[in-house]
């Protein structure tokens, strides 16, 4: 049984086995992402968030994610393609996963065991859309502690402890960012 994050091996774009002990000693926030979602644009919150906390102990690794509305199509190849030419990502991308769900990576189950689901940002436009999309599909969806959209983001210290979670609607510079940076 998975004790910290630093338990998973994961898959890179290239097919390759990451050991996620490889970023002991960093603080990381774990991402699934889609290229074609209302949330698409984090990415480059997401970037400017990497770039200026990079130097200090702390990556971003990125796992897209096509289960959530079709989001992200295309091979991994595509996806990275993608997001280098429009949002400059330069923060590690690995291969397409699933998030939740019989299907899902293990280590977003164990994400998902460590810090369930709260609820989204009410201050944000996309909440209510959301909450009714995913109500129509499970009145009961909010008791559950799975990834519920692309976007949602783990906090993990350098122990590898997940010590937040953000959803889709966190904002990167007002919430997310001083998470971060307290943990540097």
């Amino acid at each position: 049984m998975a004790t910290s994050i630093y338990d998973f091996t994961v898959k890179d774009q290239q097919g390759n086995d990451v050991s996620l002990a490889d970023y002991r000693g960093r603080v990381l926030l774990v991402v699934n992402t889609a290229t074609e979602c209302g949330f698409t644009p984090t990415y480059a919150q997401l970037e400017e968030l990497y770039r200026n906390l990079h130097d200090r102990g702390f990556d971003i690794l990125d796992f897209p994610c096509d289960q959530f509305g079709h989001e992200a199509p295309g091979t991994d190849e595509e996806i990275a393609a993608f997001c280098t030419s429009r949002f400059g990502v330069t923060f590690p991308q690995f291969a397409k996963i699933e998030v939740s769900g019989e299907n899902a990576e293990p280590l977003f189950s164990y994400l998902e065991q460590q810090q369930g689901f709260k609820g989204f940002d009410e201050g944000h436009e996309l909440a209510s859309l959301l909450e009714g999309m995913l109500a129509k599909n499970d009145p009961d969806f909010a008791s559950s502690p799975s990834v519920k959209w692309n976007f949602t983001k783990f906090l993990v210290d350098r122990d590898g402890n997940v010590v937040r979670r953000f959803e889709p609607t966190a904002s990167v510079p007002d919430v997310v960012a001083p998470a971060v940076e307290e943990l540097l």
